[in-house]
């Protein structure tokens, strides 16, 4: 520990130091979620006026960067991220912010095959331990994979990370670090879920009932896969595994409930397993230093095969909007940019995949507008412009608060039919209207 002890005083610099390495043209890698650098980047902010062409990645923003705070920041830099919030959102419309489509699975493979190097890698990290390895926190995902194409790596360490144990790639070692800052050690950003509606409790119902004993979970964040996980917490299911892209505040109800044990799991028996989690406190705490749990990287959590080889497979994901064909839209409305294709097609092939496995993707009928007009998420065609995340001969289960079909294998006309059924009755009418001009609806359809 000694020789680590030396080598990290040697590698300690200010954050305007790190600041410092940064320059013109620069490729630049800020990590990811609550990974994103805090003191370098306020350093940063303050050189940034008089850099050009600054090319940064990140994802899922958890709070505003001191970068995006600058004047004119599209004259001195831009946000490139693998999967949109909120915070990314608007500044797509400030000119600086651009999405990189691409399957999350797909991301550790695509830094590896980098033929230009990231010149410079800015993220935060939990202390060092006793072996010279700083964790990565809940992070894993891609992080290891892009730290082997850096030219320049700089650890932001903070206490209040959680050490996320996993198994393999879940953290970088002294050795492979070039400078170490020791920032302000703020707290871990939170990201806490929407409280669920009445829509969504009903919706959770339908989906419980569909879950075995000994199933294996994945659930996407929003209101209704957090009360989908209440209700599990309140079930009488039991010997339940977790293996998820993101691990949420769900799992932590549900697995204080006595309801996970990972008995039945084909692989990682008895271990929960994420590529990153973000929520509470309460998450973060459950997740710091627990055997239980397997951070790992992306390109094992959502591989299709990974996901198959585990038996009653669940994966519950939300849409922003579908259509008669069958088509799921999570990433945008139209044009308009909301989110990532992140792993939910990974895992609705996956599931299916799966001995007993299913996909179930899940969404209120309607919604309201702004001005309070009522309008239906089940379109006879998606919007023009809108992004299609899962194709029409992927989608396995859908559910709304009208019910849950089955879509697999169904022709077009009796997909017409199995999705009308989930939509508000006031819609359904015109929605048949629109099929028949389709050629997607029978004469002798359930009306």
């Amino acid at each position: 520990m000694s020789d680590f002890n030396q080598l990290y005083k040697e590698k300690l610099v200010s954050a305007m130091d790190a600041a410092n390495v940064v320059k013109s043209g620069d490729w630049v890698d800020y990590g990811w979620t609550t990974g994103t650098p805090v003191a370098v980047d306020k350093a940063l902010a303050q050189r940034m006026p008089g850099l050009t062409d600054v090319k940064f990645r990140g994802g899922i923003l958890m709070w505003v960067p001191e970068i995006f705070k600058i004047d004119n920041p599209a004259d001195h830099l831009t946000w490139n991220s693998w999967h949109m919030g909120g915070i990314e959102r608007k500044a797509i419309a400030q000119g600086f912010s651009f999405y990189a489509p691409i399957r999350y699975s797909e991301l550790p493979r695509y830094y590896q095959d980098l033929e230009d190097l990231v010149d410079v890698a800015i993220f935060q990290v939990a202390p060092m331990d006793k072996f010279g390895y700083f964790n990565f926190g809940p992070n894993a995902s891609h992080m290891a994979s892009m730290c082997s194409k850096a030219r320049v790596i700089i650890v932001e360490v903070n206490e209040n990370m959680p050490v996320c144990l996993g198994g393999f790639d879940e953290g970088i070692h002294i050795s492979q670090v070039d400078m170490i800052v020791e920032g302000d050690n703020p707290s871990i950003a939170e990201m806490g879920a929407a409280a669920p509606t009445e829509v969504d409790q009903t919706v959770a119902e339908i989906i419980v009932k569909e879950i075995p004993d000994g199933a294996c979970l994945q659930l996407g964040i929003g209101g209704m896969p957090n009360a989908v996980g209440t209700m599990i917490a309140q079930s009488d299911l039991k010997d339940l595994g977790v293996h998820t892209e993101m691990y949420v505040d769900a799992f932590v109800d549900i697995a204080k409930a006595g309801k996970i044990n990972g008995s039945k799991k084909n692989i990682d028996k008895g271990r929960q397993v994420y590529a990153f989690g973000a929520g509470t406190k309460k998450l973060y705490d459950y997740l710091d230093h627990n055997p239980a749990c397997m951070s790992a990287p992306v390109s094992y959590t959502n591989d299709v095969r990974t996901v198959a080889a585990l038996d009653n497979f669940i994966s519950i994901n939300n849409t922003v909007d579908l259509d008669l064909y069958g088509q799921i839209s999570a990433e945008s409305s139209g044009p308009k940019h909301i989110s990532g294709a992140g792993g939910q097609l990974d895992f609705v092939l996956g599931a299916y995949l799966s001995k007993g496995g299913k996909s179930i993707i899940c969404c209120s009928s309607t919604f309201k507008t702004k001005s309070g007009e009522l309008k239906s998420r089940i379109r006879p065609t998606l919007e023009p412009g809108s992004v299609v995340t899962d194709t029409r001969a992927n989608t396995h289960y859908v559910v709304t608060e009208y019910g849950i079909v089955n879509l697999k294998g169904l022709t077009t006309w009796q997909k017409a039919e199995a999705i009308i059924s989930l939509a508000h009755p006031q819609f359904r009418d015109e929605l048949i209207a629109e099929a028949e001009k389709l050629h997607i609806w029978k004469r002798s359809n359930k009306r």
